[in-house]
């Protein structure tokens, strides 16, 4: 079972945004260190408390300061580009860094109504029209020649938001589930059942993502989860969020929010080795995937690398 990582480059009440893309760096060299088949990165745009808003240009300083590993992004958000400028980026990439990228595309918009005024994104109505556009440019065989060529067929997968699965199967993409997409099986049955098989791409192909983390015991493991579901359940009511916190400073949460957290616990996977390698096993049974990407984060850094370095040898 192949297994990634995607850092959001979130930032903790210690150290400062430009810490927090520097960390982002720096898991990147212990995954590969740790034998991750590849490393995400996503777009956030003015959200305070994610410092990473241009998957681009950190993939090409995760790219110079690593040798193997995949690069990747899950995802860069179409609405807020041109397919040119996305495929021109990817190209530069590739260049770059031969044989490693993987270009994950969602269709999300900006967080709050200001950031989609700002990014002058209103809208995901023409995003499977984009995606082809996309495509297009990436394979040679759009209105204009996007350099640099590419050496071989960028492969693009399609996060699994809104109608995204629905698109992925149209146009034979493989695709990225997580959140609650990931808990309607029914909806990754479909997305099979409706694939067009592509040269590049002749079966269905699903990574599942979700976050992971693996601690000496279950209690320990709902500790470091603790910081990024307290984190969302704050955002829901400010439209921020605060960086990561240790669980001695969280504040006290009122019932609604308390709930947030709640399900965002319930949503993700952690525990120790033998409970995460049950959970896993599970979810990988349900949804037939062929890879795992794990989207965890937590204010403890060393626990984090410790959870991230179990989680490899639980999977194989």
């Amino acid at each position: 079972m192949l297994v990634s990582l995607l850092d959001r480059s979130r930032t903790r009440v210690d150290r400062s945004s430009a810490a927090a893309v520097a960390d982002t760096v720096e898991r990147a060299r212990w995954a590969e260190a740790a034998g991750y088949h590849r490393f995400r990165v996503a777009e956030h745009h003015a959200v305070p408390g994610i410092a990473s808003g241009t998957p681009a240009v950190l993939l090409a300083a995760i790219g110079a300061a690593t040798t193997a590993i995949g690069l990747g992004t899950a995802g860069v958000m179409l609405p807020n580009h041109t397919p040119l400028l996305v495929a021109e980026n990817a190209l530069m990439l590739e260049a770059l860094f031969p044989g490693r990228l993987d270009l994950g595309i969602g269709r999300s918009l900006g967080f709050t109504p200001p950031i989609r005024r700002a990014l002058r994104a209103e809208s995901a109505d023409g995003f499977a029209a984009d995606l082809s556009d996309l495509l297009d440019f990436l394979h040679g065989t759009g209105s204009v020649t996007a350099q640099p060529a590419a050496d071989r067929p960028i492969p693009v997968s399609v996060l699994a938001t809104g109608s995204g699965l629905e698109v992925a199967a149209r146009l034979g993409l493989p695709v990225i589930v997580g959140g609650p997409a990931l808990a309607d099986p029914d909806r990754i049955r479909t997305y099979r059942r409706a694939f067009v098989p592509t040269e590049t791409t002749p079966r269905p192909r699903v990574t599942v993502s979700a976050d992971i983390l693996v601690a000496d015991s279950d209690a320990d493991a709902r500790v470091l989860a603790l910081s990024e579901a307290v984190a969302l359940a704050e955002s829901r009511r400010t439209g921020d969020f605060p960086p990561l916190r240790p669980v001695t400073e969280m504040p006290e949460l009122g019932p609604r929010a308390l709930e947030v957290a709640e399900r965002t616990l319930a949503g993700a996977v952690f525990g120790s080795r033998e409970t995460v390698r049950r959970e896993l096993e599970r979810l990988v049974e349900r949804t037939d995937a062929d890879e795992v990407l794990s989207s965890a984060s937590t204010f403890d850094r060393a626990a984090l690398r410790a959870s991230d370095e179990a989680l490899v040898s639980v999977l194989a």
